[in-house]
């Protein structure tokens, strides 16, 4: 079993820091073909550049390099597109699922709390990150709801995958977002999207808590007490992606 890191959209920022960051997807080898963990940006976002993209390139420097495309990393690592049968979202913020009509045929696994927030009439500014079209095509959804299960500490949903992993909902940056914990060969992978910036000690606590929801200290402490589990973000510095593989 091997998981790839890879990086889905540079994003990088000059304040309140010189910061160099990518958005984090798992290519994840399981029992029913390849497996993504969030898509970044789609082929089509850097042809036509949403609302929401025109924005953050006014604000940050993002320098929309069509190679970050999870479809072209795909490919590159030797894998067929095709090759992808699901995709699961930790929320679908367009950084995070702009990929999704490169792969039409896959099934997206999705909270469904996130999805009500993404397609309900009434919006807050934390829903503002999203873009409708990319779910233009019809994907065949698969809901999760809570079942009262655990991983660790954290309330978790069971899914339907070997290795073993468990959708955990952490809802803050959005109504239903949800970080995503993964059976390693060495242990466990704990995907924590973004209700936390653990790679980033830079950032002030307020804005890591007006950002990203109040789920940052409960992960420090469950980081700190699971040496065992790696810990990681929904964005990570720019050199955490050279190589990185499972």
């Amino acid at each position: 079993m091997t998981i790839h890191f890879l990086n889905g959209f540079t994003c990088n920022t000059n304040f309140p820091g010189n910061w160099r960051c990518g958005t984090l997807e798992l290519l994840v080898e399981t029992d029913q073909g390849l497996l993504l963990v969030d898509t970044g940006l789609g082929t089509h976002d850097y042809v036509h550049h949403s609302g929401i993209l025109k924005l953050f390139r006014l604000i940050m420097d993002v320098p929309l390099d069509p190679d970050e495309a999870a479809i072209r990393q795909v490919i590159r690592l030797g894998y067929k597109p095709q090759d992808v049968n699901h995709i699961v979202l930790t929320h679908m913020h367009f950084d995070h699922c702009g990929g999704l009509p490169d792969f039409p045929w896959a099934r997206v696994h999705v909270y469904r709390k996130e999805y009500e927030a993404f397609t309900g009439r009434w919006r807050q500014w934390r829903t503002w990150a999203y873009d409708h079209s990319h779910i233009a095509h019809g994907p065949e959804w698969v809901f999760y709801d809570d079942t009262g299960e655990k991983w660790f500490d954290f309330n978790a949903i069971r899914l339907p995958f070997i290795p073993e992993m468990w959708l955990l909902p952490m809802p803050g940056h959005t109504p239903g977002q949800c970080g995503v914990a993964i059976k390693t060969n060495s242990g466990w992978l704990f995907q924590t999207s973004d209700a936390a910036a653990l790679f980033n000690d830079k950032a002030p606590d307020w804005l890591i808590r007006f950002g990203l929801g109040p789920y940052q200290p409960r992960i420090l402490q469950f980081a700190s007490t699971h040496p065992d589990v790696q810990v990681v973000s929904g964005h990570m510095w720019l050199d955490f992606f050279e190589k990185r593989v499972l």
